[in-house]
């Protein structure tokens, strides 16, 4: 394996840590490029950047800061991104300048300025897909849009199906179900994708876009209200307060450890395969949201039951889980960290942290804003 000089954007936030710490082990040269965003970071600074890579700080829509980032560099693993579901449908702006426009400023970078980059590692997301995969016993495989509202409102959270009404049963989700995103976030992370892939074709570059599913672990800002579940989960139970669960707490999906998506991650690197694809990572089974509000609970020795709020909120979707063949096939990666393992880390660490809970100012505004119902 060549030693590469590779840019990380994103680079001290939750993931991009732990890729930088691959990166550094398997002997690259590693630049970090992060603008430390304070609804992440709270004014800490780089806490996981480790002394062995280059940091600047600054933001991707910076394009004098992040062309003097790429000077020397080979690789691009493009991580940086305004993270949150909810948050997005009410800070559209900043949701689509920082990913969308973020993405552009690099590529435009890339395609016009003298850079040694060959090749493009971007972080894509489940979320694009919308609704996961699902069957109709009498009509096939099945991609449902979003519930409907007046269905929403009875409380019947289960897609059905669009041609007869029966109920639908969910599937793994494989990368050519269509893409059918319903939040300003997972439009952006699609555009984040596409773009990569598009200009990368155009100019001969290798990009790989990997659809990261719900990861967990270490380092995860357990005060951000719009950061992975497990996080503001975790958040809430170190401050004695039940998990809010949305809906019935019976939606499904998949939970991966943050160092298999390190791992992921850095294979992308070297793979000559799985250029130009998009690729699942994620562990291919799925769990409830109560059962990792129960887990979580349980391993922390929090004696308190989560709390079925019963409500929904604009963009959710039901279920989704991984297919990871293709990533298996092209890759060589299949998830290696089983849940318990990895929530033991996980709690370890939680363990030793604050939590500012800010999730019922959140939800709140939600509420406000009829995103919440």
């Amino acid at each position: 394996m060549s030693k590469a000089t590779v840019l990380v954007t994103g680079g001290a936030g939750f993931i991009g840590s732990h890729v930088v710490e691959r990166l550094l082990q398997q002997g690259h040269s590693v630049r970090v490029f992060d603008s430390l965003v304070e609804q992440v970071h709270r004014g800490a600074g780089p806490r996981y950047v480790p002394a062995d890579a280059e940091f600047i700080r600054g933001d991707v829509r910076d394009r004098q800061s992040l062309a003097k980032a790429l000077r020397g560099v080979d690789q691009v693993v493009h991580l940086a991104s305004e993270v949150g579901v909810g948050q997005s449908m009410y800070e559209v702006s900043r949701y689509v300048d920082a990913n969308t426009g973020g993405t552009g400023v690099l590529l435009d970078i890339i395609a016009n300025d003298k850079t040694d980059v060959g090749r493009i590692v971007v972080a894509s997301s489940m979320s694009i897909y919308g609704e996961g995969a699902y069957r109709c016993a009498e009509h096939g495989l099945m991609a449902p849009r979003l519930r409907p509202e007046p269905q929403l409102k009875a409380r019947q959270w289960d897609p059905r199906c669009p041609e007869c009404g029966a109920a639908l049963s969910p599937v793994p989700t494989a990368e050519d179900k269509a893409l059918l995103p319903t939040s300003v976030y997972a439009i952006s992370k699609m555009d984040q994708e596409l773009l990569c892939l598009s200009v990368g074709a155009a100019y001969g570059i290798d990009v790989v876009a990997l659809r990261y599913f719900n990861s967990y672990g270490p380092r995860q800002a357990l005060s951000n209200p719009y950061t992975g579940v497990a996080a503001i989960f975790s958040g809430r139970l170190l401050n004695g307060r039940a998990p809010l669960a949305f809906e019935d707490g019976q939606q499904l999906r998949d939970f991966i450890d943050v160092r298999d998506v390190a791992r992921a991650t850095a294979l992308a690197l070297e793979s000559e395969t799985a250029t130009g694809q998009a690729l699942n990572i994620g562990v291919g089974s799925p769990l409830t949201i109560m059962q990792v509000a129960q887990l979580l609970a349980t391993r922390l020795g929090v004696d308190v039951e989560p709390e079925v709020t019963g409500k929904y909120r604009a963009g959710d979707i039901r279920h989704c889980w991984a297919d990871p063949t293709r990533a298996e096939k092209l890759l060589g990666f299949t998830a290696e960290i089983p849940l318990e393992a990895g929530v033991g880390e996980l709690i370890d660490w939680v363990s030793s942290q604050t939590a500012d809970d800010r999730v019922d100012n959140a939800y709140a505004e939600l509420g406000q804003r009829g995103l919440a119902v």
